[in-house]
């Protein structure tokens, strides 16, 4: 007789004896495990020995089998229900290792993400302070500038107070004294006052980037006569072979590309030295020593000239060349041609010129040679000029038309890109618009202030 049982699909084998003719066990003898192995397929077998068939009956041996076998049904099944559970459960610990990778990848990347959003902030801070650092040393002589004025102010009210003395008094002071003595305070006030706009290049801090746009080579500008709520841009892109300038209506449009007009010249430009001067635009016609104005108001042309001598056409341009022969600017005191000429050697001449007919009022040469000339730039009646356009430019040379006399000096500056193809002072800005490789800039400039009374003369 064989019976079978499973236990996580065991197989319990149970030999009558007598079927197994290689075992001696008594007739006496009960039920007995032989063996217990295990096949291919894990299952375990066992292998029991019953007494002999007459021994088969109702006595409590096999009442104790069948207590055994149904222990072993009872313990297969238990085991079969815990092997599921356990396949469930494995199951349920897989899928939350793997939503447990997840979360740990999500918050990895929230952590660099924090890092990255803070870094970027960061430098935005940092961008915004290099922007307002240039415009500490403007502040420190305005704070300057207004001290003069208070004190201005102060010899007014001490002259008020003197005024209601005499109106108390009635006649105390002689009235005919006491009013030039307030004209002259008026004059001397408003002469002051023209004053502080000019004075000697000190330093040059910045640059401030304001946009990068267009080739390496072109010219932007505003206008330093225009009135207080007139902010026009005009941007000029490349050097030659173009008639297009484009106008913004503000610093702000311009940055952002918003372009309220398009101008289109009746004749090409030659380099990048231009100026806007009082509504109208001054440049160098393409391939001659002539000089154009051209009204933005009537788009007409108002005037052209020949400048008499000048070089042009690469004959004596700046250090990087591209057609700079003739540079146009403008200060406190006028409009201005600088170039060079045959006569004086290749060396700078400095024009004075009339606005309206582009006339030369006056004329100053100078002993620096035009192509060892980066740029140039004027304030206040003082030609500036660097010596490089390249890394490591600084102001080298200056000539007062003042006193028609010159100095070397040494001012660097930062020429933050590489490379600069225009340099020029707006006298109401009180600072150098710069096309700097591509790059729209502005460098802000310190000057020295010397002011003298009347009692120091």
């Amino acid at each position: 007789m064989i019976l079978l049982f499973g236990a996580l699909n065991p197989l319990l084998f149970l030999i009558v004896f007598g079927l197994y003719p290689s075992m001696t066990i008594g007739p006496k003898e009960g039920w007995q495990v032989y063996s217990s192995a295990q096949d291919a397929d894990g299952r375990c077998i066992c292998t029991v020995v019953a007494p002999e068939q007459n021994l088969c009956s109702r006595d409590a041996k096999s009442r104790q089998l069948r207590q055994l076998l149904e222990k072993v049904q009872n313990m297969s099944q238990s085991i079969e229900v815990l092997n599921l559970r356990t396949q469930r459960d494995f199951q349920y610990v897989m899928k939350m290792e793997n939503q447990m990778k997840g979360l740990r990848t999500k918050f990895r990347q929230i952590e660099e993400d924090r890092k990255t959003i803070m870094a970027r902030n960061f430098k935005e801070l940092k961008d915004r302070m290099d922007e307002l650092q240039p415009l500490i040393p403007v502040l420190e002589q305005y704070k300057t500038d207004a001290k003069l004025i208070s004190q201005f102010k102060e010899e007014i009210r001490n002259l008020s107070a003197v005024l209601t003395g005499i109106q108390e008094e009635l006649g105390a002071y002689d009235y005919e004294q006491l009013y030039q003595r307030v004209l002259s305070l008026d004059s001397r006030l408003r002469n002051c006052m023209s004053k502080l706009t000019c004075g000697k290049l000190m330093k040059i801090t910045g640059p401030v980037t304001i946009k990068t746009s267009g080739t390496r080579f072109g010219a932007w500008m505003t206008d330093p006569l225009a009135s207080p709520r007139n902010n026009r841009v005009w941007y000029m892109d490349t050097y030659t072979n173009s008639k297009v300038v484009r106008e913004y209506k503000s610093i702000a449009d311009f940055i952002s590309g918003l372009e309220s007009r398009t101008y289109y010249l009746p004749f090409k430009w030659a380099g990048t030295n231009h100026v806007v001067y009082n509504g109208s635009l001054y440049y160098n016609k393409e391939q001659s020593n002539i000089i154009v104005k051209y009204s933005f108001e009537t788009g007409r042309v108002l005037a052209q000239r020949a400048l008499e001598y000048a070089g042009f056409h690469n004959v004596y341009p700046y250090t990087w060349g591209g057609f700079s022969d003739i540079d146009l600017m403008a200060d406190e005191l006028g409009l201005w041609a600088v170039y060079a000429t045959n006569q004086n050697a290749g060396n700078i001449v400095i024009s004075q010129l009339e606005p309206q007919t582009l006339e030369v009022l006056q004329t100053w040469n100078t002993e620096y040679s035009k192509r060892n000339a980066g740029e140039s730039f004027i304030i206040c009646g003082t030609l500036y000029i660097t010596n490089s356009h390249l890394t490591g430019a600084k102001v080298y040379y200056s000539y007062n038309t003042k006193t028609s006399t010159y100095e070397y000096i040494d001012i660097p500056f930062h020429n933050q890109y590489f490379h600069i193809s225009m340099l020029d002072y707006n006298a109401r800005e009180r600072a150098l618009y710069a096309w700097n490789n591509g790059h729209q800039v502005i460098f802000n400039v310190t000057l020295f202030h010397v002011i003298k009374t009347e009692d120091d003369s």
